[in-house]
C-alpha cells in the first residue's frame, strides 16, 4: 500500500451542523495540524477528509452517504488518501457507516474527537477501518489543540451535552448528559485566548444558561459572566444558546451589570403555542417567555432579541401557528431563524400524530417568514441616524468588494456595512460610524468613519495574514447575529435549545 508521510499530509475538515461542531472542528484542525499535517488550499485535493456530521436532520444520513460515494472514486485515484467521520451521526450510527461506505477509514463520536490522530495512524498501519465510539467523555474538547479561524473573536465551550428532553431533539442521547467545565478552567483559557489577541469570546453549551448544573451552583452562570468582566483586554462577551427555563433575573442582572458583556440574546421559542409547547415537552409557555424578553429589555433598552421557530410541529392547528404569530409581533424580535419540522430520526416527535401536511406547513412558512422580516426591518429602521461603535469583521460581506465597503458587527451583533474611506482599518480594530440605512438583515454607514481604535486584536489579524503559513481550512461557520431567515432545506442542521 503506498503511504504519504505524516510530515507532508494535507487536511480538509468538512463541518455541519451548530456551532458546538464548529467549534469542534477547530479542535479537529489543530490535532491535525499538531500531527504534523497542513490544511489543504482551496483547489487542492486533502490527504485526509474529515465530515463532522450532524444527525438531527431527516436527510443528514443521505447527504452524507452522498458526500462520501464521491469521495470513493477519489480516493481510488489518490493513494494514501484517508476519509474521517465523527460528529453525531457517528456517534448514531457508528458501524453502519463502514457497512454502506467501506472505504471511510474511521469513525469517531463525539466523545472522543482526541482519538483522530491515533485513530488514523492505526488504520494505516492494519489497512482496515477504525471505529470507535465512546458512550462519555473522558477529554473536555477544550483541553485538545486548537486551529482557530478568527485572529479576533473564539468560541469557549463552557459544557457539553443537554439534560433537556425536547421530543423534536435528538442531541442530548448523542452529547449525553451535561458535563460543565469548572469555572477557573473557563476563565484561564479565556485569559489565554485574550493574551494571543482575540478580544470577543462567545461562550457555548447546548443549554448554556444551565452550567452549573453539574456541580449544584445555580447561580454559577451570571458569576461567570461577572468573571468574564473582570479580564483585561476582553472587549466583548456573547453566549449561545439559553433555555427559557433556566433563564433567572440573576442571569439579566449580570448581562446589565458586566459592561463587556453585549447586550445580545439568542433564545429559542419554537412555538407560541402552550399546547405545541407541552407536546415538544419544552417546560415553559408563552407568558413566561415573554416576561423574560420584557425583563431584558427593562435592564438593557437597546438589547437585540433573535430565536429559533418551528412551523408545522405535529399536531399544531391553524390557532396554534397564529399563536406563535402573535408571540413573534409582541417579540419584536430582531431575526429568527425559522424552520419547516421536519422528521428526526430517533426522537419521539417522529411517530407522534397529526403531521402536518407539507402544504400547509410551506404556507405558514412564509407568512412567518414575510412577519419577521417585517419586524426585522422595522427595528432596523428605528436605528438610521444613530452611532454604533462595531468590530470589524473578515469576510462576513459578501458584496463589501463590489461595493467597496468593509463589515462590522456592533455591540447588539447587527452586521453593518460600512464605508471606510481613507481610515487604516482592520479586522479586529474597533470603529465608530452613524448608520445612513436599514434592511431587514443588516445595516449600512455610507458616511465617513467617526473613530478608529486600533486593537492588539488587529494587531494579531496583520500577523497572520502575513505568515506565510497556508491559510485555515474553511468550517462553515455560521454567523452568530442577524441571519436571514432560512428555507427548510437549508436551514441550520442543528437548532439551538
Amino acid at each position: 500500500m503506498t503511504t504519504i508521510p505524516t510530515e507532508q499530509r494535507t487536511y480538509q475538515v468538512r463541518t455541519y451542523g451548530c456551532q458546538m461542531n464548529v467549534h469542534d472542528s477547530e479542535r479537529l484542525s489543530g490535532l491535525l495540524e499538531d500531527a504534523g499535517m497542513s490544511p489543504a488550499g482551496d483547489d487542492a485535493q486533502a490527504d485526509v477528509v474529515v465530515f463532522n456530521t450532524c444527525a438531527v436532520r431527516e436527510n443528514a444520513d443521505n447527504k452524507l452517504y452522498g458526500n462520501l460515494g464521491h469521495l470513493a472514486s477519489v480516493k481510488r485515484k489518490h493513494p494514501g488518501m484517508q476519509i474521517a467521520v465523527g460528529g453525531c451521526l457517528a456517534q448514531k450510527d457508528r458501524s453502519e457507516i463502514t457497512r454502506r461506505a467501506p472505504w471511510v477509514d474511521v469513525v469517531f463520536g463525539t466523545h472522543n474527537i482526541g482519538s483522530l490522530p491515533v485513530l488514523l495512524e492505526r488504520a494505516r498501519i492494519q489497512e482496515e477501518s477504525q471505529v470507535e465510539i465512546l458512550e462519555a467523555l473522558e477529554v473536555f474538547p477544550s483541553t485538545l489543540p486548537t486551529k482557530r479561524e478568527s485572529a479576533y473573536a473564539a468560541w469557549v465551550s463552557i459544557s457539553v451535552g443537554c439534560n433537556n428532553t425536547c421530543t423534536f431533539c435528538i442531541v442530548p442521547s448523542l452529547r449525553g448528559k451535561e458535563k460543565d467545565r469548572r469555572p477557573g478552567e473557563v476563565l484561564a483559557e479565556i485569559e489565554a485566548l485574550v493574551a494571543d489577541g482575540v478580544v470577543e469570546v462567545t461562550l457555548l453549551g447546548q443549554n448554556v444558561n444551565s452550567y452549573g448544573v453539574e456541580f449544584g451552583d445555580r447561580y454559577a452562570f451570571g458569576k461567570l459572566l461577572r468573571a468574564c468582566g473582570d479580564i483585561e483586554g476582553l472587549e466583548r462577551v456573547r453566549f449561545t444558546s439559553p433555555h427559557p427555563k433556566d433563564f433567572t433575573d440573576d442571569v439579566i442582572a449580570a448581562m446589565a451589570e458586566t459592561p463587556n458583556v453585549m447586550p445580545q440574546l439568542h433564545m429559542p421559542l419554537q412555538s407560541g403555542s402552550d399546547v405545541v409547547l407541552k407536546s415538544m415537552r419544552r417546560s415553559y409557555r408563552r407568558k413566561k417567555y415573554l416576561g423574560i424578553l420584557e425583563r431584558v429589555r427593562e435592564a438593557m433598552p437597546d438589547a437585540a432579541i433573535t430565536t429559533d421557530i418551528i412551523v408545522g410541529f405535529p399536531g399544531e392547528t391553524d390557532d396554534d401557528f397564529e399563536q406563535t404569530m402573535d408571540v413573534v409581533r409582541q417579540a419584536r424580535f430582531s431575526s429568527a431563524f425559522t424552520f419547516q419540522y421536519s422528521k428526526r430520526p430517533g426522537t419521539p416527535a417522529e411517530s407522534m400524530d397529526g403531521q402536518v401536511p407539507k402544504d400547509v406547513v410551506q404556507e405558514r412558512y412564509e407568512r412567518l417568514v414575510a412577519l419577521v422580516n417585517d419586524i426585522a426591518w422595522r427595528e432596523n429602521t428605528a436605528l438610521v441616524g444613530r452611532r454604533v461603535p462595531l468590530l470589524v469583521a473578515e469576510g462576513e460581506g459578501k458584496k463589501d468588494a463590489a461595493t467597496h465597503r468593509l463589515t462590522g458587527r456592533g455591540p447588539d451583533n447587527r452586521l453593518v456595512h460600512f464605508a471606510p474611506g481613507d481610515a487604516d482599518v482592520r479586522p479586529g480594530d474597533l470603529v465608530e460610524v452613524e448608520v445612513t440605512y436599514a434592511a431587514p438583515h443588516h445595516l449600512v454607514a455610507d458616511g465617513r468613519v467617526l473613530s478608529v481604535r486600533r486593537t492588539r486584536a488587529g494587531d494579531a489579524w496583520e500577523a497572520r495574514t502575513a505568515d506565510p503559513t497556508p491559510a485555515s481550512v474553511g468550517l462553515g461557520m455560521p454567523s452568530l447575529g442577524v441571519p436571514d431567515p432560512l428555507p427548510a432545506d437549508d436551514a441550520p442542521t442543528c437548532q439551538p435549545r
